[in-house]
Parts: structure tokens; sequence; C-alpha cells
């Protein structure tokens, strides 16, 4: 092997610094001036992994450990998959990076990646329902606008270790960056904040996700505003004015110093809904009081709940110094996204189906959310795959035969319910709950996706039809999405 390299540390990155570095995200000399570390070789990475099965070439991979999992047992397998080096604790006869502690370590880089990058605006998004969605909502405007110098965490990065992970992968270069954070249990958003250390912080919604956990909404109103205790002195908080809860987030945040901006459709919000249309394939046409101007632009996912996104998103943009032109072109070419609203046409007999998968999440509000654009859909029938709410403890029985109304409302043909949880559903409707209110569905209760989709080729897909697949995650329900539409990319 070489000799260890010895180099000046380069961070707080002063701005002549960050001009002179090359365009490899990280090079060994960065690394370890950000960690302390002793390289064994010299090299530059294009990206940085923490799961050896997603290592791209050119990536360092930071071999963590966890209780249950150690990453240097994976570090053959990460170059493998073409890693340049590994951050490690321990010798190994590969190129790395030695350290004392590799999560420490993923932290020392996360932080310097964020100090270096001098010209990057950041913003942290949180909220029960809808993070992912806006946060990609605000990338795409923001990466339109600075003409791809926008960075943002991938899929739901958003813990403890994913935030970290976003942040060590942002360029030195980036004009902005986008950083979701979540929680399970309460104390676990503020750390998340203060490694971003955002100049924005935008709580999409409060709603019962994790309820079991945090035993109250009043307590996870408050977790979520703990996004705005890492918010650099003079940021921006952004509040969801409609909330039950946003006199709580606002008093929360004004224990800060920071800027308050409200959006939603109550009348004292400083970016407020003045009107929403129909427009052309089924999104909206918006119109917003932004308090010194009005802005006009069109949401192209369908819902209301996207509109009232869409106030939150041209918060963000206009807190972080974003071009609003830039963002309504952005808005009305969003795509769904997996899992969240993406949107497949299956081949049927006579045509095509509907596919609206929202597989990936679920909780009350967002259940009735996707259910109430599920009824503004044109369809000849209304069909709902529903997998079961996780994490709402004692709240789940109740929560669950809440359904039965939206489901009737949206005037579901048939709905299939998947998981132990959908039981209380199923019960509730089996005593007349949608049919009580003019509404005939029927209805199958299933254990699994297997079973799900046995339900749905015996209920049989027509022309017309619209099928929306929602759940928690670890019900396994982008299985069932996998199966029709690669059955419809293979043509079947």
């Amino acid at each position: 092997m070489n000799a260890p390299l010895a180099h000046p540390m380069l961070h707080p990155w002063p701005l002549a610094a960050r001009d002179a570095l090359p365009l490899a995200l990280w090079s060994a000399a960065a690394i370890e001036a950000a960690t302390g570390g002793i390289a064994s070789h010299d090299f530059e990475a294009s990206g940085v992994e923490m799961d050896s099965r997603d290592v791209k070439p050119g990536d360092v991979f930071v071999a963590l450990k966890g209780e249950a999992m150690d990453g240097h047992r994976f570090i053959a397998q990460a170059f493998e998959k073409g890693a340049v080096a590994a951050i490690v604790d321990r010798p190994v006869d590969f190129p790395h990076v030695l350290v004392k502690d590799t999560t420490q370590a993923l932290h020392d880089l996360a932080h310097a990646a964020r100090d270096r990058a001098v010209d990057a605006v950041r913003i942290g998004i949180t909220g029960s329902v809808g993070k992912t969605g806006v946060k990609e909502a605000i990338f795409a405007c923001l990466d339109r606008a600075s003409r791809g110098a926008a960075h943002r965490s991938v899929r739901s990065y958003n813990n403890h270790v994913g935030v970290p992970l976003s942040l060590a992968r942002m360029p030195a270069r980036a004009k902005f960056g986008v950083f979701e954070m979540g929680m399970n249990h309460q104390g676990e958003i503020a750390p998340l904040s203060a490694h971003a250390k955002p100049h924005v912080a935008l709580i999409t919604t409060i709603a019962p996700a994790h309820i079991e956990n945090l035993g109250s909404l009043e307590a996870i109103a408050d977790e979520k505003s703990q996004i705005f205790t890492g918010l650099v002195p003079g940021g921006v908080a952004i509040i969801p004015a409609d909330s039950e809860w946003a006199e709580r987030m606002i008093a929360n945040a004004r224990a800060l110093d920071v800027k308050i901006v409200t959006f939603g459709r109550a009348a004292g919000a400083d970016v407020r809904l003045l009107d929403a249309i129909p427009a052309a394939g089924g999104g909206s046409l918006v119109t917003a009081d932004l308090g010194d101007r009005r802005v006009c632009y069109t949401v192209a996912e369908p819902g209301e709940h996207w509109i009232v996104n869409s106030l939150g998103v041209i918060a963000a943009v206009r807190a972080a110094g974003g071009d609003l032109a830039s963002a309504g072109l952005a808005l009305a070419e969003m795509g769904g996204l997996k899992g969240r609203g993406a949107r497949h046409a299956l081949k049927v007999p006579g045509g095509s189906a509907l596919l609206i998968d929202e597989s990936y999440n679920a909780n009350p509000a967002s259940m009735r959310a996707t259910l109430k654009a599920l009824a503004a859909t044109n369809a000849a029938r209304r069909i709902a795959v529903l997998g079961s709410m996780k994490e709402l403890g004692d709240f789940a029985d109740a929560f669950h035969r809440q359904l039965a109304a939206p489901l009737a409302e949206a005037e579901v043909v048939h709905a299939i319910l998947v998981g132990d949880e959908m039981r209380a559903l199923a019960e509730e409707l089996g005593k007349g709950g949608a049919p009580l209110l003019g509404k005939g569905l029927t209805f199958a209760h299933c254990g699994s996706p297997a079973e799900a989709i046995a339900a749905l080729d015996a209920f049989g897909l027509a022309a017309g039809d619209a099928v929306l697949v929602k759940g928690s995650n670890s019900v396994g329900l982008g299985r069932l999405v996998a199966h029709y539409t690669e059955d419809a990319r293979a043509g079947g």
C-alpha cells in the first residue's frame, strides 16, 4: 500500500478553496481533512454510499455499524460493484480511509459538505404527510431555476443516517440543497435539523402518523416544530395555516430568531389560495396571493391536497430566493413518484385501466386525501386496494373504520383490504357502513399482496376503471403494482 497521505485541513472551505476543488465529489485528501482519518491510497470519488447493494462505480463506501449489521462485512461486495474506496474503522485490504468511528465520519463528511457549499441555500422539509412529494417539487422548481445546480435527498433518506448521507452527497458548487426529515419517535427531528442547518424549514401538515409512539397530535406538532431549531439565524419557518395546530407551531417558531411564513386557504395566510379550478390532465390551475403580488400557475398533480402542497412549495422557493416563473413551469410538469402518485395505464380488454400507485406510505390523512382525489378521477368504475396503516397503536381500529365514509364518497365499487389492521374496516363495511351512505360497494379482505392480486383478478379489470393502490410500505402493495405494471410493459 502507498504511504498514508498528509494534507492540510481544507475546511471550513473558503471561497478560493471551493473553486479549486476538482469536479469529483470527494478526494482522499478532502475525506482525511473532514474526518481526521488516514487514507491508504489517493483516490477521487464521485459519490457516497452506505448500502453495498446500491454502490455505483466511483462511490466511496461507508462501512457503518448498526445493532444488527456491520458494513465491514460487505466491503468486498462494494468493490465488486465499483467502489473506489471505503471508510472503515479497521484496516482492510482495499483502498480506504481509516477513522475511529464510521458513523461519526459520515457526520463529519455531511458537515464538511454543508460548509464547503458556500453558495447553497438549504431547505429542510418535514410533516406527517407529503414530505417526499413536496421535497421533489421544491427540488424540481429550484433545479430548473439554477440550471441543474440543485441537490436533494433521494428517495426517503430522511432519518439519522439518510440526512447525513444526503448532505455528504451535496456538491461543493450546489446552489440549493433540499433535505427531507422524518421521525418515528420524539427527539429525532432536532438532530436532523442540526445536521442540515437549513435556511428555510417547511412543515407540510400535521396528522396522526406515528401517533402510536408520540401519543397525541399536539406532541406530533411539537416534534415537527423542532425542525425550526436548526435554522440559521434569521432563517424562514414555513407553517401550514390551515392546520388545527398552526398557532402551536407558530408559537414554537416565535421562540427562535426566525421569520415566519404561513401558507394555505386561511384568510391570514402569507401565501394564500385565492382560486383553484380543474386543469387539463387532472391537475389544477391555481391562483395565489403572496402579499405583494398574485401568481397563477398549473399543478400537474391531481387532488386538493396538491393544491395546498403547491402553496408551501411556492413559499419555500420564494424564501430560498428561487425564481417563481421557473417554479410555475416545474409544477406544471411534475409527474407522480413511484409509490407516491405515479399513474400507469394498464392494457385490459377493450382499452385501458388506470392504476394509481400510492403504495409507499399511508396514514389517516393521506388515505382520505387520495380517496378524495380518486373521487375526482373520471372513471367508469373506481376500485381501491388499501393496505393497513401502521404505527397507529390504540387508535388503529378507529382510524381504519373511519375509512368507510371516504370510500363511499368516492363511489368505490370494489375495495380490496390487505393486512390485519384492515380487518376493522372490513367489519365496518360488513355492518353496512358504506351502503348505509347509499353507495353499494363490495369488498374482500386479504392477508397478503398475493391474495390481493388474486382478488383483483377475480373481480376483473375493465376499460375505463381507475384503481387506487395505497398502504403502508411494510404491507408490500408495491409488489401488486409491479405485478400489473410489469405485465403492462410486457403487453399482457
